[in-house]
C-alpha cells in the first residue's frame, strides 16, 4: 500500500474535492473550496516528490514539461484520481478526484490518459508523451499558464533573462522597468515595459511561500528563494519603499562551484581540514561570501566525512552529500532563528557548522562557544577588513564581557577572508581576497586589545599565507586582470595603494585630491598637472 493512499482515504472519507500537497506547508484536503489540513507538520520538497513518486506509472518518468507541470492518473480501492506535480520551484502536488462515471472510458491506471473533461478544462492537457501530437500538451499548457500561472510565468521569464544576460541581480519596483546588474553596473532590461506595484505584488506572491507573504504583510520586508529547476536557485528579498513593493533576486548558480575555479589559496584550503575553530568570511554586500562558503562547504564534501549543519537564510547553494552527511536548515521555514537553530544544533551530531549569517550578540556568543567546544564553525560578518571584523565581533558585546570575549577570540579564531568584487577588464567579476590567518603573534595581539597592530602581522607574514587587501587588489592589477583605478576605488587604505600603483608606474591622476596629498603626491609646487587639475574640477 503506498503511503499516499492514506491521505486519498481522508480525502473520499471527507467528501473532499482534491488533496493538496505543498512544500513548506501542511497537507490540506479541499472542502466546498475550503482548505482544511489533514497533518500537522509542513511537508518538505522530498517528501512531496518520495510520495508522488511512489503512486507514478513505472514506464512514464515524472520529466516536467515547459511549465514545470507532470500529469498523470493513479488508482486505488478508494477510486481514481488525477496527479499533477508542480516543479516550478516550490514543489506542489494537486490529486484530484475524477469525474464519476468516467473511469470506463479510461485506459488502465498504469499508463499515461487523457484527461475526462471539457476542451477548455485545465484536465485536457495530458496527453500521452509518445503520441505524434506533441504540440498539444505544450499548446493546452500555455492555455493553463494563460489563465491561472500569467505572473509565475512572468516572474520566471524576468529571471531566465537575469541568468541569460550573466547579469548578478534583478531589481523590481514599481514605476520602473525590470532592471539588470551586469558587471557591477545597473541597466533596464530593454523591451520590458514600466511595472506598477501590482504587478510586482502579484508576481511576488506566485514565488513566495504563504509565510513569507504573511511577514511581508506585516512587517513589509522579507527574504525567500525560488528555483527554476535546471536552471538556477534566486535568491529574493521583498520590500516596500516610497512608490510601492519592489524585490530584489540575487542568481546563486545550480552547480556548486569549487576552490580550483575560484583559485582559493591552499592556506585557505586548509582550514577546512581543522577539527575546530571559528573561521569567518567577511565583506560587503554582494562581495561573494556565499559563494566563497559554497566553495569551502563542497571541498569538506568532498574531502571529509563529517556531518555538516548550515544555517541559512535563505538556503542558496545546494549541497547534496557526497563523503560527508549534510543538512541545511532555512530560517523561517525549518528554524525559528539563527540563534535556536545554532542552539539546536549542538544536540543534532554535528562536525562542522555554517551560519549563514552572525547577526546579533546571542548568534555571535553561541557560534564562539561553538567553536570552543570542539566544533568547525564558519560565518559571515558584512566587514571590510580582517581588523574590523575582530573589532565588529568585540564592540558587539557589552564592555564588562569584552575582556573574556576577546580571550575566547584568541583561541577560536582560525582564520578571516575578507573580499571586495571588482570589476574584470573584459568584463565581468573577479574577488580580491585579505586573509588573515592564526599564529601566536595575531592570538596574543587579539587577547591584549592590540588589533591595530595586525595589519603590521599580515605585512610580515605573506609567506604563511597571509595577504593584506592592497597586496590582493595589486596582484589583480599586476596580472591584468583589473585596472588601476577600480584597485583603487575598491581599497580602503587608499594611500597605500596609490604608493603601490605610483611604484608599477601606474597612472594615477585619478586618485582624489587629498589621498593623492596624503600619499606625497600633491602638495605644493610639486603636485603634478593631473592632480592640480582633477583639484580644481572638485572646486578644491
Amino acid at each position: 500500500m503506498a503511503q499516499l493512499d492514506r491521505f486519498l482515504n481522508l480525502l473520499v472519507a471527507n467528501n473532499a474535492s482534491a488533496l493538496n500537497l505543498s512544500e513548506g506547508e501542511v497537507a490540506t484536503v479541499t472542502i466546498k473550496d475550503s482548505a482544511r489540513p489533514v497533518m500537522k507538520q509542513a511537508l518538505t520538497s522530498a517528501q512531496i516528490l518520495n510520495l508522488v513518486r511512489e503512486i507514478s506509472p513505472s514506464n512514464v518518468p515524472l520529466v516536467p514539461d515547459a511549465n514545470g507541470h507532470a500529469r498523470f492518473e493513479y488508482s486505488s480501492s478508494d477510486g481514481t484520481f488525477e496527479v499533477l506535480l508542480s516543479q516550478n520551484g516550490k514543489i506542489t502536488a494537486r490529486i484530484e478526484r475524477t469525474i464519476a462515471g468516467s473511469n470506463a472510458a479510461k485506459p488502465a491506471p498504469t499508463q499515461p490518459v487523457a484527461a475526462a473533461a471539457q476542451p477548455d478544462s485545465p484536465k485536457a492537457q495530458a496527453t500521452k508523451p509518445e503520441a505524434p501530437k506533441a504540440e498539444a500538451p505544450r499548446a493546452a499548457a500555455a492555455k493553463t499558464s494563460a489563465t491561472g500561472n500569467r505572473a509565475l510565468d512572468k516572474m520566471e521569464s524576468l529571471l531566465r533573462q537575469l541568468v541569460g544576460n550573466k547579469a548578478s541581480d534583478l531589481h523590481l519596483r514599481a514605476g520602473s522597468p525590470p532592471m539588470l546588474r551586469a558587471s557591477g553596473e545597473i541597466a533596464p532590461i530593454p523591451g520590458e515595459a514600466v511595472l506598477s506595484s501590482e504587478d510586482i505584488d502579484i508576481m511576488l506572491n506566485s514565488v513566495m511561500l504563504e509565510q513569507n507573504r504573511e511577514e511581508f504583510k506585516e512587517i513589509n520586508d522579507t527574504d525567500f528563494a525560488h528555483e527554476i529547476v535546471g536552471l538556477a536557485r534566486f535568491r529574493g528579498n521583498a520590500l516596500r519603499d516610497r512608490k510601492g513593493i519592489g524585490a530584489v533576486f540575487r542568481a546563486i548558480p545550480a552547480a556548486v562551484v569549487t576552490v580550483e575555479q575560484m583559485g582559493i589559496s591552499q592556506e585557505v584550503q586548509r582550514l577546512c581540514h581543522l577539527t575546530k575553530g571559528l573561521v569567518l568570511v567577511t565583506g560587503p554586500t554582494g562581495s561573494g561570501k556565499s559563494t566563497t562558503l559554497c566553495a569551502l562547504i563542497d571541498l569538506i564534501n568532498r574531502t571529509r566525512s563529517d556531518h555538516v549543519i548550515t544555517i541559512e537564510d535563505p538556503i542558496e547553494f545546494v549541497h547534496e552529500s557526497k563523503k560527508c552527511l549534510i543538512t541545511q536548515r532555512h530560517v523561517g521555514v525549518h528554524t525559528s532563528s539563527f540563534k535556536h537553530a545554532l542552539r539546536a544544533a549542538l544536540r543534532e551530531d554535528p562536525d562542522i557548522v555554517l551560519v549563514g549569517e552572525l547577526r546579533d550578540l546571542e548568534t555571535v556568543s553561541m557560534a564562539i562557544e561553538t567553536a570552543e567546544t570542539g566544533h568547525l564553525v564558519f560565518g559571515t560578518v558584512h566587514t571590510s577588513t580582517a581588523v574590523s571584523t575582530i573589532d565588529r565581533v568585540i564592540d558587539q558585546f557589552p564592555p564588562d564581557r569584552q575582556a573574556q570575549i576577546r580571550v575566547m577570540l584568541s583561541e577560536s579564531l582560525k582564520g578571516v577572508i575578507s573580499q571586495v568584487l571588482c570589476k574584470k577588464i573584459g568584463g565581468g567579476r573577479v574577488a580580491a581576497r585579505e586573509i588573515m590567518l592564526s599564529t601566536p603573534s595575531v592570538s596574543n595581539l587579539i587577547r591584549e586589545g592590540k588589533t591595530f597592530q595586525l595589519p603590521s602581522v599580515l605585512q610580515t607574514s605573506r609567506r604563511l599565507g597571509m595577504v593584506t587587501m592592497n597586496d590582493a587588489l595589486i596582484e589583480l592589477v599586476d596580472s591584468n586582470q583589473v585596472e588601476p583605478q577600480e584597485a583603487y576605488l575598491k581599497a580602503t587604505d587608499k594611500v597605500g595603494i596609490i604608493h603601490m600603483l605610483k611604484q608599477r608606474g601606474k597612472d594615477v591622476s585619478f586618485a582624489d585630491v587629498d589621498d593623492a596629498r596624503a600619499a606625497g603626491l600633491a602638495s605644493g609646487p610639486e603636485a603634478t598637472g593631473s592632480s592640480k587639475a582633477k583639484a580644481g574640477s572638485t572646486g578644491r
